[in-house]
């Protein structure tokens, strides 16, 4: 199954259905469900206050990729920003990966992550939930 690497706390936020537009500089012909991967270093830690115990290094839910859009405007970009969450940091060559149905896994699953979207061992995720 494929799989992609977040930084938290942006993977929980997906997972959590609270981040519908997962910001990219790269867009894909992918469409369907994949992993959610929390990458092992996660963004700007020192300052997540209390988010510290959020899963590093694990797959800790699912989404489906519905659609990709591409940013081409500052209005169209603020339009979205309750979807996308990122500040004021719109630049024209930025794609935005639309997910649906989000599931956070009670338990998160270790493992490796990779660039891109990457191939996850089905025997991975159907041995640990």
């Amino acid at each position: 199954m494929k799989a992609l690497s977040l930084k938290q706390p942006f993977a929980e936020l997906i997972v959590t259905g609270k981040k519908t537009i997962e910001l990219r500089k790269w867009k894909t012909n992918f469409r369907g469900e994949f992993l959610v991967h929390a990458s092992k270093v996660p963004f700007l830690y020192e300052k997540l206050d209390g988010l510290t115990s959020l899963p590093l290094g694990a797959i800790v839910g699912t989404a489906n990729l519905v659609g990709v859009k591409k940013y081409e405007s500052l209005d169209e970009w603020n339009s979205d920003q309750k979807k996308h969450l990122a500040g004021a940091d719109f630049h024209s060559s930025i794609y935005g990966f639309i997910l649906e149905d989000a599931i956070k896994f009670e338990k998160p699953i270790p493992c490796k992550g990779a660039l891109n979207f990457f191939e996850v061992g089905d025997e991975i995720v159907h041995k640990n939930i």
